[in-house]
Protein backbone atom coordinates (compact mmCIF):
# COMPACT_ATOMS: atom_id res chain seq x y z
CA UNK A 1 0.00 0.00 0.00
CA UNK A 2 0.99 3.58 -0.75
CA UNK A 3 0.81 5.98 2.15
CA UNK A 4 1.86 9.22 3.47
CA UNK A 5 1.95 10.27 7.08
CA UNK A 6 1.49 13.37 8.10
CA UNK A 7 2.83 15.32 11.03
CA UNK A 8 5.86 13.30 11.29
CA UNK A 9 7.99 13.85 14.20
CA UNK A 10 11.67 13.26 14.15
CA UNK A 11 11.40 10.93 16.90
CA UNK A 12 8.46 8.52 15.57
CA UNK A 13 10.83 7.33 12.32
CA UNK A 14 11.86 4.29 14.23
CA UNK A 15 9.25 3.03 15.70
CA UNK A 16 7.38 3.05 12.35
CA UNK A 17 9.87 1.71 10.99
CA UNK A 18 10.42 -1.11 12.89
CA UNK A 19 6.78 -1.48 13.21
CA UNK A 20 6.63 -1.07 8.99
CA UNK A 21 9.41 -4.18 8.16
CA UNK A 22 9.30 -2.49 4.49
CA UNK A 23 5.81 -4.37 3.86
CA UNK A 24 3.76 -0.59 3.11
CA UNK A 25 5.45 2.24 1.09
CA UNK A 26 5.15 4.95 3.30
CA UNK A 27 6.39 8.69 2.65
CA UNK A 28 6.95 10.49 6.02
CA UNK A 29 6.50 14.34 6.73
CA UNK A 30 6.75 16.67 8.82
CA UNK A 31 4.03 18.85 7.65
CA UNK A 32 0.87 18.77 8.91
CA UNK A 33 -2.22 17.64 6.66
CA UNK A 34 -4.04 20.56 5.33
CA UNK A 35 -5.65 21.49 1.93
CA UNK A 36 -2.02 23.33 1.38
CA UNK A 37 -0.47 19.74 1.91
CA UNK A 38 -2.77 17.50 0.76
CA UNK A 39 -1.78 17.51 -2.62
CA UNK A 40 1.36 14.95 -1.55
CA UNK A 41 -0.98 12.25 -0.84
CA UNK A 42 -1.72 12.08 -4.86
CA UNK A 43 -0.88 8.86 -6.03
CA UNK A 44 -1.18 7.59 -2.54
CA UNK A 45 -3.75 4.74 -1.48
CA UNK A 46 -3.91 5.93 2.58
CA UNK A 47 -2.90 9.25 4.76
CA UNK A 48 -1.40 8.66 8.04
CA UNK A 49 -1.95 11.56 10.22
CA UNK A 50 -2.56 12.74 14.03
CA UNK A 51 -4.19 15.16 16.19
CA UNK A 52 -3.29 18.23 15.06
CA UNK A 53 -3.77 17.37 11.54
CA UNK A 54 -6.66 19.20 9.45
CA UNK A 55 -8.88 16.36 8.34
CA UNK A 56 -12.06 18.71 7.68
CA UNK A 57 -14.75 18.00 5.19
CA UNK A 58 -13.20 20.61 2.55
CA UNK A 59 -9.50 18.32 3.53
CA UNK A 60 -11.08 15.35 2.75
CA UNK A 61 -13.04 15.93 -0.33
CA UNK A 62 -9.43 16.58 -1.82
CA UNK A 63 -8.01 13.57 -0.78
CA UNK A 64 -10.72 11.78 -2.18
CA UNK A 65 -10.37 13.59 -5.62
CA UNK A 66 -6.50 12.57 -5.01
CA UNK A 67 -8.01 8.77 -4.79
CA UNK A 68 -7.07 8.35 -0.90
CA UNK A 69 -9.21 5.17 0.18
CA UNK A 70 -8.50 5.29 3.61
CA UNK A 71 -7.41 7.49 6.57
CA UNK A 72 -5.31 6.26 9.60
CA UNK A 73 -4.86 8.36 12.77
CA UNK A 74 -1.96 7.48 15.58
CA UNK A 75 -4.34 8.89 17.69
CA UNK A 76 -7.32 7.27 19.89
CA UNK A 77 -9.70 10.31 19.26
CA UNK A 78 -11.22 10.98 16.07
CA UNK A 79 -12.30 14.40 16.61
CA UNK A 80 -9.88 16.16 14.17
CA UNK A 81 -11.84 13.66 11.32
CA UNK A 82 -14.81 14.76 10.02
CA UNK A 83 -16.17 10.73 9.69
CA UNK A 84 -19.03 11.87 8.06
CA UNK A 85 -17.34 13.54 5.03
CA UNK A 86 -15.36 10.32 5.20
CA UNK A 87 -18.01 7.80 5.30
CA UNK A 88 -19.88 9.83 1.79
CA UNK A 89 -16.93 9.27 -0.21
CA UNK A 90 -16.44 5.46 0.58
CA UNK A 91 -13.24 6.50 2.47
CA UNK A 92 -12.42 4.20 5.91
CA UNK A 93 -10.89 5.81 8.71
CA UNK A 94 -8.96 3.66 11.98
CA UNK A 95 -7.59 4.75 14.95
CA UNK A 96 -5.82 3.26 17.57
CA UNK A 97 -8.19 2.16 20.14
CA UNK A 98 -5.57 1.93 23.10
CA UNK A 99 -1.95 2.16 23.69
CA UNK A 100 0.12 1.78 26.69
CA UNK A 101 -2.80 3.52 29.06
CA UNK A 102 0.28 3.86 31.78
CA UNK A 103 1.88 6.02 30.15
CA UNK A 104 -1.13 8.98 30.09
CA UNK A 105 -2.11 7.30 33.11
CA UNK A 106 1.50 8.15 35.02
CA UNK A 107 1.42 11.52 33.16
CA UNK A 108 -2.05 12.84 34.76
CA UNK A 109 -0.65 11.55 38.33
CA UNK A 110 2.69 13.42 37.81
CA UNK A 111 1.11 16.84 37.11
CA UNK A 112 -1.36 16.29 39.93
CA UNK A 113 2.18 14.73 42.36
CA UNK A 114 4.22 18.68 40.54
CA UNK A 115 1.31 20.77 41.49
CA UNK A 116 0.69 19.68 45.00
CA UNK A 117 4.53 19.50 46.01
CA UNK A 118 5.47 22.94 44.12
CA UNK A 119 8.36 21.00 42.44
CA UNK A 120 8.34 23.66 39.47
CA UNK A 121 8.82 26.50 41.58
CA UNK A 122 10.92 24.57 44.16
CA UNK A 123 13.22 23.47 41.41
CA UNK A 124 13.35 27.10 39.89
CA UNK A 125 14.13 29.17 43.37
CA UNK A 126 17.18 25.73 43.83
CA UNK A 127 18.46 26.87 40.62
CA UNK A 128 18.47 31.03 42.15
CA UNK A 129 20.34 29.01 45.13
CA UNK A 130 17.00 30.00 47.28
CA UNK A 131 16.87 26.91 49.25
CA UNK A 132 14.12 27.94 51.65
CA UNK A 133 11.17 26.15 52.14
CA UNK A 134 8.38 28.90 51.98
CA UNK A 135 5.46 28.36 49.32
CA UNK A 136 6.14 25.11 48.50
CA UNK A 137 4.01 23.08 51.71
CA UNK A 138 1.69 20.41 50.09
CA UNK A 139 -0.95 18.12 50.94
CA UNK A 140 -0.69 13.84 51.29
CA UNK A 141 -2.37 12.42 48.77
CA UNK A 142 -3.30 9.67 51.13
CA UNK A 143 -6.78 9.77 52.39
CA UNK A 144 -7.54 12.08 49.55
CA UNK A 145 -10.97 11.62 47.59
CA UNK A 146 -10.06 11.47 43.17
CA UNK A 147 -12.71 11.94 41.03
CA UNK A 148 -12.30 10.54 37.58
CA UNK A 149 -14.00 10.57 34.69
CA UNK A 150 -13.95 8.33 32.32
CA UNK A 151 -13.13 4.80 33.07
CA UNK A 152 -11.67 3.07 30.10
CA UNK A 153 -8.17 1.70 29.89
CA UNK A 154 -6.63 5.09 31.27
CA UNK A 155 -9.23 6.09 33.57
CA UNK A 156 -8.78 2.41 35.55
CA UNK A 157 -4.99 2.96 34.85
CA UNK A 158 -5.14 6.18 36.75
CA UNK A 159 -7.33 4.70 39.40
CA UNK A 160 -5.17 2.07 40.32
CA UNK A 161 -2.29 4.66 40.74
CA UNK A 162 -4.34 6.50 43.22
CA UNK A 163 -5.67 3.39 44.91
CA UNK A 164 -1.76 2.66 45.40
CA UNK A 165 -1.94 6.19 47.40
CA UNK A 166 -4.40 5.55 49.19
CA UNK A 167 -7.00 7.66 47.79
CA UNK A 168 -10.90 7.00 47.77
CA UNK A 169 -11.26 6.68 44.19
CA UNK A 170 -15.10 7.14 42.70
CA UNK A 171 -15.51 7.45 39.34
CA UNK A 172 -18.21 8.41 36.79
CA UNK A 173 -18.71 6.74 33.12
CA UNK A 174 -22.11 6.07 30.76
CA UNK A 175 -20.44 2.59 30.54
CA UNK A 176 -19.24 1.75 34.23
CA UNK A 177 -17.22 -1.38 34.14
CA UNK A 178 -18.71 -4.25 35.56
CA UNK A 179 -16.12 -6.62 37.83
CA UNK A 180 -14.38 -3.43 38.91
CA UNK A 181 -12.84 -2.91 42.38
CA UNK A 182 -10.76 -0.01 42.26
CA UNK A 183 -13.94 2.49 41.81
CA UNK A 184 -16.56 3.41 43.09
CA UNK A 185 -19.28 4.48 40.93
CA UNK A 186 -20.87 8.01 41.79
CA UNK A 187 -23.96 10.16 39.73
CA UNK A 188 -21.47 13.30 38.37
CA UNK A 189 -23.03 15.72 40.75
CA UNK A 190 -21.72 13.20 43.76
CA UNK A 191 -18.30 12.98 42.12
CA UNK A 192 -17.66 17.35 41.73
CA UNK A 193 -19.09 17.82 45.22
CA UNK A 194 -16.88 14.84 46.98
CA UNK A 195 -13.50 15.31 44.75
CA UNK A 196 -10.22 16.87 45.79
CA UNK A 197 -9.00 15.85 42.78
CA UNK A 198 -10.67 15.68 39.25
CA UNK A 199 -8.85 13.89 36.19
CA UNK A 200 -10.66 13.81 32.75
CA UNK A 201 -10.34 10.77 30.68
CA UNK A 202 -13.09 11.13 28.41
CA UNK A 203 -13.23 11.68 24.36
CA UNK A 204 -14.00 14.43 22.55
CA UNK A 205 -17.92 14.56 21.52
CA UNK A 206 -21.16 16.89 21.79
CA UNK A 207 -21.75 15.24 25.13
CA UNK A 208 -18.42 15.95 26.46
CA UNK A 209 -16.87 19.39 24.97
CA UNK A 210 -16.85 21.78 27.58
CA UNK A 211 -18.21 19.05 30.44
CA UNK A 212 -15.87 21.62 32.94
CA UNK A 213 -17.67 24.65 32.63
CA UNK A 214 -18.85 27.74 34.80
CA UNK A 215 -21.90 24.96 36.25
CA UNK A 216 -19.94 22.30 36.59
CA UNK A 217 -17.02 24.16 38.51
CA UNK A 218 -19.47 26.32 41.10
CA UNK A 219 -20.62 22.02 42.43
CA UNK A 220 -16.83 21.48 42.89
CA UNK A 221 -14.95 22.12 46.05
CA UNK A 222 -13.05 24.99 46.86
CA UNK A 223 -9.21 24.48 45.76
CA UNK A 224 -10.29 21.17 43.95
CA UNK A 225 -7.01 19.70 42.04
CA UNK A 226 -8.37 19.41 37.70
CA UNK A 227 -5.84 17.29 35.24
CA UNK A 228 -6.41 17.21 31.55
CA UNK A 229 -4.73 14.44 30.03
CA UNK A 230 -7.34 13.51 27.31
CA UNK A 231 -8.93 16.54 24.68
CA UNK A 232 -8.49 20.52 25.58
CA UNK A 233 -12.12 21.49 24.61
CA UNK A 234 -13.35 19.10 27.79
CA UNK A 235 -12.70 22.04 29.26
CA UNK A 236 -13.39 26.02 28.91
CA UNK A 237 -10.83 27.71 29.36
CA UNK A 238 -12.47 31.01 30.09
CA UNK A 239 -14.33 29.48 33.00
CA UNK A 240 -11.60 27.62 34.57
CA UNK A 241 -9.57 31.21 34.72
CA UNK A 242 -11.71 32.80 36.89
CA UNK A 243 -12.52 29.65 38.71
CA UNK A 244 -8.91 29.90 39.60
CA UNK A 245 -9.01 33.55 40.30
CA UNK A 246 -11.81 32.83 42.98
CA UNK A 247 -9.98 29.93 44.35
CA UNK A 248 -12.47 27.23 43.59
CA UNK A 249 -9.97 25.56 41.27
CA UNK A 250 -6.57 25.27 43.08
CA UNK A 251 -4.40 23.80 41.14
CA UNK A 252 -4.94 23.00 37.28
CA UNK A 253 -2.91 20.45 35.39
CA UNK A 254 -3.04 20.40 31.55
CA UNK A 255 -1.58 18.29 28.77
CA UNK A 256 -3.65 19.68 26.38
CA UNK A 257 -5.88 22.52 25.62
CA UNK A 258 -8.66 24.38 24.21
CA UNK A 259 -7.05 26.55 21.45
CA UNK A 260 -3.71 23.97 21.24
CA UNK A 261 -4.38 23.35 17.10
CA UNK A 262 -1.91 24.78 15.29
CA UNK A 263 0.07 25.86 17.83
CA UNK A 264 0.84 22.43 20.34
CA UNK A 265 3.91 20.24 18.76
CA UNK A 266 5.15 23.28 17.21
CA UNK A 267 7.94 26.00 18.54
CA UNK A 268 6.39 29.45 18.93
CA UNK A 269 8.79 30.79 20.75
CA UNK A 270 9.92 33.66 18.31
CA UNK A 271 6.06 34.26 17.50
CA UNK A 272 5.18 38.36 17.92
CA UNK A 273 1.83 37.47 19.19
CA UNK A 274 1.28 34.67 21.89
CA UNK A 275 -1.80 33.28 22.81
CA UNK A 276 -3.56 35.16 25.50
CA UNK A 277 -5.93 33.05 27.14
CA UNK A 278 -2.47 30.22 27.11
CA UNK A 279 -0.44 33.35 28.59
CA UNK A 280 -2.88 34.00 31.42
CA UNK A 281 -3.27 30.31 32.23
CA UNK A 282 0.70 30.33 32.62
CA UNK A 283 0.65 33.65 34.70
CA UNK A 284 -0.37 31.53 37.46
CA UNK A 285 1.67 29.35 39.95
CA UNK A 286 -0.69 26.82 40.14
CA UNK A 287 -1.34 26.21 36.88
CA UNK A 288 0.94 23.31 35.37
CA UNK A 289 1.33 22.94 31.43
CA UNK A 290 3.10 20.27 29.30
CA UNK A 291 2.58 20.37 25.39
CA UNK A 292 0.69 17.17 24.47
CA UNK A 293 2.98 15.27 25.49
CA UNK A 294 1.26 12.35 27.85
CA UNK A 295 2.12 9.69 24.93
CA UNK A 296 5.58 10.60 24.93
CA UNK A 297 7.36 7.24 26.01
CA UNK A 298 8.87 4.19 23.93
CA UNK A 299 6.31 1.60 24.96
CA UNK A 300 3.30 3.93 23.77
CA UNK A 301 5.06 5.00 20.54
CA UNK A 302 5.37 1.17 19.41
CA UNK A 303 2.29 0.28 20.67
CA UNK A 304 0.64 3.75 18.72
CA UNK A 305 3.35 2.47 15.17
CA UNK A 306 2.32 -1.55 15.19
CA UNK A 307 -1.50 -0.91 15.44
CA UNK A 308 -0.79 1.98 12.15
CA UNK A 309 1.31 -0.59 10.34
CA UNK A 310 -1.75 -3.16 11.81
CA UNK A 311 -4.87 -1.24 10.55
CA UNK A 312 -2.86 -0.71 7.11
CA UNK A 313 -2.07 -4.38 6.97
CA UNK A 314 -6.17 -5.49 7.38
CA UNK A 315 -6.98 -2.73 4.64
CA UNK A 316 -4.41 -4.05 2.23
CA UNK A 317 -6.23 -7.59 2.48
CA UNK A 318 -9.46 -5.82 2.38
CA UNK A 319 -10.27 -6.95 5.79
CA UNK A 320 -12.22 -4.61 8.45
CA UNK A 321 -10.09 -3.28 11.05
CA UNK A 322 -11.82 -4.92 14.06
CA UNK A 323 -12.23 -2.33 17.19
CA UNK A 324 -9.72 -0.10 15.57
CA UNK A 325 -12.82 1.18 12.90
CA UNK A 326 -13.86 4.43 13.09
CA UNK A 327 -15.76 4.98 9.88
CA UNK A 328 -19.18 6.64 9.64
CA UNK A 329 -21.34 5.70 7.00
CA UNK A 330 -18.56 3.36 4.95
CA UNK A 331 -18.83 0.79 7.86
CA UNK A 332 -20.30 -0.27 10.89
CA UNK A 333 -19.62 2.70 13.96
CA UNK A 334 -19.42 1.62 17.42
CA UNK A 335 -22.08 3.53 19.24
CA UNK A 336 -18.97 5.39 21.30
CA UNK A 337 -15.71 5.22 20.67
CA UNK A 338 -13.34 3.66 23.53
CA UNK A 339 -12.49 5.64 26.02
CA UNK A 340 -9.22 7.50 26.56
Amino acid sequence: MKVVAYSIKPFEKEFLSKANQKKHEITLISNPLSLETAIYAEGKDAVVVFTNDDVSEKVIDKLAGLGIKYIATRSAGTDHIDRVAAGQHGIKVANVPFYSPEAIAEHAVALAFALNRNLIKADTHSHHFNFTNNGLMGFNFAGKTVGIIGLGNTGLAVAAIFKGLGCRVIGYDLDFPKDNTLVEHVPLPDLYASSDIISLHVPLNDGTRHIINQISLQQMKDGVMLINTSRGPLIKTTDVIRAIYSGKVGYLGLDVYEFEKGLFFEDHEKDAVKDELLEELMNFDNVLITPHQAYLTREALQGIADQTIKNLDLWQQNKCVGKACACANSCQVPKTLPQI
